[in-house]
């Protein structure tokens, strides 16, 4: 039997592949920032491209069942635009507090957690209602 209703249950499955690639976006971003020498703004670029790239897989896959039998990249491409506003949210949380916040610009993470907090709800819609319709 179960409990939640399948909205619920998607937007928990939403947020878990959401975790994901927050991992994956710290990942990158400090390996951008290490190996590649990028500064923490044009390193959160690359860490973010990454990351959406997981999250839109992952959501594919596990998040939306039954999706529009568009080609992969169409739909990826779909997912770039669609979670654009998200981004520019999520980005924006990212580089004000990086930009105001001493300790969030030692501890960059930080800024990436609120960044994908804030643009969440935007993009869980978006996601449902356009790129992975049924």
């Amino acid at each position: 039997m179960n409990i939640l209703s399948p909205a619920t249950s998607q937007f928990i499955r939403f947020g878990l592949v959401g975790v994901g690639g927050l991992i994956v976006d710290t990942a990158t971003l400090y390996a951008a920032m290490g190996v590649l020498g990028l500064g923490l703004y044009s390193a959160r670029i690359v860490s973010y491209l990454t990351a959406a790239t997981f999250t839109w897989a992952a959501n594919r896959h596990f998040t939306f069942e039954r999706v529009d039998p568009a080609p992969a990249a169409l739909q990826w491409l779909r997912f770039l635009l669609a979670n654009g506003v998200g981004a520019v949210v999520n980005y924006g949380v990212y580089a004000a507090l990086v930009t105001f916040a001493p300790l969030v610009s030692a501890y960059p993470f930080i800024g990436i957690a609120a960044g994908s907090i804030a643009g969440l709800a935007f993009n869980f819609n978006a996601s449902k209602r356009w790129v992975f319709k049924a």
